[in-house]
């Protein structure tokens, strides 16, 4: 790899992303992007795809409500929770080898869910598709770190951003419609099947265009951190994923409360493992450096945001407007799809634009979420006030993380990805929470659904104000780093 980046600065100018793989054996870098970006679209559309299914599972497999929740959170818990473990497999085995089994469990248990006979089968099958999405989806972000530098590395983390908003939007519409097709009587089993077949051609380019990569097998997993971490995440993430409808029961809070000191045990004890030389799971170091840790917060804090909307304006349009479920389900295509065009936009412009295009984008968040509170009931102006959302969404996750990766040593690349990932299943899972809580709590006690929802778009208002001035002191933090490294 040493040798590759060797030629890569080399010739910077000439061969553009075909640079990357100049040391290869003619591998093609447009098809090892593809091959890594499918698995990301696989694993992306698989956390929501199966919401529009759940009548249709219900009345096939006489699931309890229960075991319904289990088959939507059960994949979003086992993909939160093994994030970073994942990404430390990848660097320990190889990026590859980690790839290629994520996608090959992915695609088997895609198989056992569209093929499961009951509730428990499908809940189980859940969990194991969750585990190899983890897999899959940790050597990502990595991969693109390590292949690919310079312009060639930006137009690639643009392309990650716009896959990322197109799987959203697909995921968003394709459930409703394989299921209303019920195809050969199917219900709602060909939103997993129709994973099996794209799995096997991706397994097979994959196999095809990723480079064999470095391994460090003289580096073990740290098991303990493994467990901890684990643990932590499970405590936190599963009240806030199960909590709502639970009606926030003590056991929620519980967990919260338990949360806090197994994380705090699982920093000292990476900081342990980490002064003796040995090899902790996660570097974290890095946390101490405040152009990360403002970076991630400010990251948590939009796509808390993000999620929140997507939440709480389908409730206030079916309940507060009389809309219906395929209307409420289209209009914040809007933004998804202007959030899907920003990134690789931004992956062509100048180094200047993209320093501003995260503390900006989170003031267009804003202004959009404003705009929503004061009042905006027309189709085509929401969906215009959703489009500007959506501008300013994606300007700060894609300003966030070139800022990021352009951060940090090329040796962290395992540590930015799973901590990047890991911030956005937990940053959307707790605007879920929170803010749908907010919401339902506001309707309930006033009666008045329209008044609830300005009032949580204000708030989401300042949140996202906020995130913008998180992400630009990270940004001045990482320029007087960088003067004082030179």
């Amino acid at each position: 790899m040493d040798s590759l980046k060797t030629s890569v600065a080399r010739e910077p100018a000439r061969t553009g992303t075909r640079q990357v793989l100049s040391g290869q054996r003619g591998r093609r870098p447009g098809w090892l992007l593809a091959s890594l970006l499918g698995g990301m679209f696989l694993g992306n559309v698989d956390i929501a795809v199966v919401n529009v299914a759940i009548p249709s599972i219900r009345d096939h497999l006489h699931a309890s409500a229960g075991e319904l929740e289990l088959i939507v959170s059960g994949y979003t818990l086992a993909y939160a929770m093994l994030l970073i473990t994942g990404a430390r497999l990848g660097e320990i085995h190889g990026r590859r080898l980690m790839y290629l089994l994520g996608l090959t469990v992915f695609t088997l248990s895609s198989l056992a869910c569209g093929l499961a006979p009951n509730a428990p089968v499908l809940v189980g099958a859940r969990v194991v598709q969750g585990v190899g999405a983890a897999l899959m989806v940790s050597q990502v972000l990595t991969g693109i770190q390590v292949h690919f530098e310079g312009a060639a590395r930006r137009r690639a983390l643009g392309a990650y951003t716009g896959v990322l908003g197109v799987s959203s939007v697909i995921g968003q519409a394709l459930g409703g419609v394989l299921v209303a097709a019920d195809i050969l009587g199917a219900g709602w089993r060909p939103i997993f099947l129709i994973n099996v077949p794209i799995g096997v051609v991706l397994l097979i380019t994959s196999f095809v265009f990723l480079p064999d990569d470095e391994t460090s097998r003289e580096k073990t997993l740290d098991m303990r951190g493994v467990g901890l971490l684990s643990l932590g995440l499970f405590l936190l993430v599963t009240p806030l994923v199960l909590g709502r409808d639970a009606g926030w029961a003590p056991w929620t809070w519980l967990c919260l409360a338990a949360s806090l000191p197994v994380f705090a045990l699982f920093f000292r004890t990476e900081r342990r493992i980490a002064g003796r030389g040995g090899d902790p799971l996660m570097n974290v170091a890095l946390l101490a450096r405040k152009e990360i840790s403002l970076a991630l917060v400010s990251q948590a804090a939009t796509r808390a945001g993000y999620f929140a909307l997507l939440f709480v304006l389908a409730l206030y349009l079916q309940q507060g407007l009389g809309r219906s479920a395929v209307y409420s389900g289209l209009v914040p295509i809007a933004w998804v799809a202007t959030f899907a065009l920003v990134g690789p936009v931004l992956g062509r412009v100048g180094g200047r634009v993209r320093k501003l295009a995260a503390p900006v984008g989170g003031l267009l968040m804003a202004v959009s979420f404003a705009a929503v509170a004061a009042g905006a009931q027309s189709t085509g102006w929401l969906i215009v006030l959703l489009g500007i959302g959506g501008i300013g969404y994606g300007a700060a996750f894609s300003g966030t993380l070139a800022h990021l990766t352009e951060s940090v040593e090329s040796r962290y690349a395992p540590d930015v990805s799973g901590l990047f990932n890991t911030t956005l299943q937990v940053g959307g899972t707790l605007g879920v929470a929170v803010f749908g809580t907010v919401y339902l709590d506001l309707a309930a006690r006033s009666g008045d659904p329209q008044d609830a929802f300005s009032t949580t778009s204000a708030v989401l208002a300042v949140v996202s104000v906020a995130a913008s001035v998180l992400v630009l002191l990270a940004g001045r933090a990482g320029s007087d780093t960088a003067a004082g490294r030179s």
